[in-house]
């Protein structure tokens, strides 16, 4: 049985992508075989990994808000989905 690893700071970075590639149904190892460039996230499915990434970091690094805030743009700068625009009003 395949139990969940306790997030630590050693895995965190890890967690949060895993999490990140969750919210558009994708896993990890998918980013590796697959042009990852061009996935997108919407800007609902950012919101939620914004709070639940804050919440996170919070807990493990024992960060106040403004640490948490300031780490997750870092990490989103560096690691994070681009968000889909709604440009195309097609119908």
């Amino acid at each position: 049985m395949n139990r969940r690893a306790k997030i630590n700071r050693k895995n965190i970075a890890t967690h949060l992508m895993k999490y990140q590639l969750s919210l558009i149904g994708k896993e990890l190892d998918d980013a590796f075989e697959e042009d990852w460039a061009d996935w997108t996230i919407t800007q609902e499915q950012y919101d939620e990994f914004k709070s639940y990434s804050i919440k996170t970091l919070k807990k493990i690094f024992k960060f106040n808000t403004n640490k948490a805030k300031k780490t997750f743009d870092w990490f989103y700068n560096h690691f994070g989905l681009k968000i889909k625009q709604d440009n195309d009003k097609t119908n």
